[in-house]
């Protein structure tokens, strides 16, 4: 089982900018990481994923890559990551690294020479196209983050494709050269002793060669997911400049590559307009992504019922794919914030936890999440986020989600000695790692307890899952089959006592995981916030 680890693994994520700050200057680093990898460990997770540490001008802080083979000065040195990943295994955690190669920095090489002329020997490598005759962009895509999707440059006379900032230019994938180039940058990771990538944006490699426009989203249908609804981005059925068929061929390259290394993994980003359909897509047959994760669950409705219709979803699309959960990451309001504002701020976390780690599927879970971390407030003058200075105030950007990790109440949360590039919130301070560690009923105890017991779970890890009829729509039952053990599974998400009339008779009562339910024959009492497992005869 070494071999598919990832397989129902708890992955934590780090934002290596805001995780510990080890020389001072008030940006996290690779070393500072290292050092707080025992206590990564000490949760119980599998892995961890590192978002974009490589060589970057910090447009939109790494996800503009300007050396894929690198790490970016302020983060440290390739000696540093070397010395981060022997940590990381000899605590039996597995590395993944954010792979951002839809798109690059505007200042990597091979965009500086592209850009020069039409026939240099990059010319093709990014999406370029003539204008329409009246000089405006040859189509109506729009980028993510705001306005066309489409910069003139005065070089070229034409225009390069940016689904995202004006800096961060489209690579054209359909160019063979640059598939490989991209599979023999990831092969020299590998090679380092990474045991894995998430990879952003990942049905954005490919565009519509035709360069057709986006129809409206139809009346009455929902509008695109992974941006605000206030960003016209979501007004178009986004049909040719992302997910493209192609796409699957490529995966099946890469799902080759990673084959030679037993062991690594993938686990992709999905944006799309159908994202539990493109997951499917993009996971089924065993020949392409490991796992795909899509921001069904980063957004607003979490409801039960919502849930239980998402969950069932993906479950019934997927098949023989494997989904990865997260409910928070550093692109979104924080959960404890975007789902409990109105909710209890320890035990509505930590019910939402119990699901995420319950269902079938792997998990992400966003640094400070296991602490029960609100939304930072960020103040206008203190933001960075390109995404959220145009939008504001209406969007307030993903600084907010991003700010220092708090190891300690003291000056700046423990993370540096110095003011830190994003503010650390007041109201995180009581919530730090040192105060909860010294809390035997802390979000943070009672999170490590629930972890490293679900990881001795086998159905939890590997098991089917098939929901069941309470008769009660408020709560989330279902049970998980692995061999011959069945578990029954029951999680209230709400701020009431619900009672449940189980379909079978439980065998005995699991406990060890921190939550309590009172189980009387075939009715089962269980109280706001609280979940039930047992082993069904």
């Amino acid at each position: 089982m070494s071999l598919n680890w990832w397989q129902g693994g708890i992955i934590y994520q780090i934002y290596p900018r805001s995780f510990m700050d080890a020389n001072g200057d008030g940006i996290g680093d690779l070393a500072g990481i290292t050092d707080k990898l025992d206590y990564v460990a000490s949760l119980g997770v599998n892995a961890i994923w590192l978002s974009p540490i490589f060589t970057s001008p910090m447009k939109d802080f790494g996800y503009d890559v300007s050396d894929y083979r690198d790490i970016d000065p302020m983060f440290g040195s390739l000696a540093d990551f070397k010395r981060l990943i022997a940590r990381a295994h000899e605590l039996d955690l597995k590395v993944m690294v954010d792979q951002v190669i839809s798109h690059s920095s505007d200042l990597h090489p091979w965009f500086e020479e592209s850009r020069q002329d039409r026939t240099n020997a990059k010319a093709d490598w990014y999406v370029w196209a003539d204008p329409k005759p009246d000089g405006t962009p040859p189509n109506n895509w729009l980028s993510i983050f705001g306005g066309s999707a489409w910069k003139w440059d005065s070089r070229r006379l034409q225009y390069y494709l940016h689904n995202f900032l004006e800096s961060q230019p489209d690579f054209n994938f359909h160019h063979p050269e640059v598939r490989k180039v991209h599979l023999d940058n990831m092969r020299f990771w590998l090679e380092l002793g990474v045991d894995g990538f998430r990879l952003d944006t990942v049905n954005f490699y490919f565009h519509s060669q035709g360069l057709e426009d986006n129809p409206p989203v139809p009346p009455g249908e929902p509008k695109t997911k992974g941006a605000p609804e206030d960003n016209p981005y979501t007004y178009q059925r986004h049909v040719y400049d992302l997910s493209r068929p192609e796409n699957l061929v490529f995966l099946q390259q890469l799902r080759a590559l990673m084959d030679e290394f037993p062991g690594a993994t993938t686990v992709g980003e999905i944006g799309d307009d159908f994202p539990l359909k493109r997951m499917a897509e993009y996971t089924d047959g065993g020949d392409k992504l490991h796992m795909a994760y899509t921001f069904e669950l980063l957004n607003k409705p979490h409801s039960p019922q919502f849930l239980r219709e998402v969950i069932q979803t993906t479950n019934d699309s997927v098949r023989d794919g494997w989904p990865c959960w997260a409910v928070s990451n550093h692109d979104v309001v924080r959960m404890r914030t975007r789902w409990g504002a109105e909710e209890d701020p320890v035990q509505y976390p930590l019910a939402v936890l119990a699901l995420m780690v319950s269902v079938r599927g792997s998990v992400c879970l966003y640094q400070g999440e296991e602490l029960g971390l609100p939304e930072a407030d960020v103040p206008f003058e203190r933001i960075q986020d390109p995404y959220g200075i145009p939008l504001w105030p209406v969007f307030k950007g993903r600084d907010g989600c991003r700010t220092p990790m708090v190891w300690s109440d003291q000056a700046f949360g423990g993370f540096s000695t110095i003011e830190p590039w994003l503010p650390v919130d007041v109201a995180h301070l009581p919530l730090s790692v040192v105060r909860q560690e010294a809390q035997a009923d802390s979000m943070l105890q009672h999170t490590r307890r629930l972890i490293q017991w679900r990881q001795q779970q086998r159905a939890l890890v590997l098991g089917d899952m098939v929901f069941v009829d309470v008769q009660n729509d408020d709560l989330l039952a279902f049970t998980r089959c692995y061999a011959e053990e069945r578990l029954l599974v029951v999680i209230n998400l709400t701020a009431v006592t619900q009672t449940a009339i189980l379909p079978a008779a439980v065998e005995h009562e699991l406990t060890g995981h921190g939550f309590s339910a009172t189980l009387a024959g075939l009715t089962l009492i269980v109280p706001a916030y609280q979940a039930f497992y047992g082993k069904l005869a």
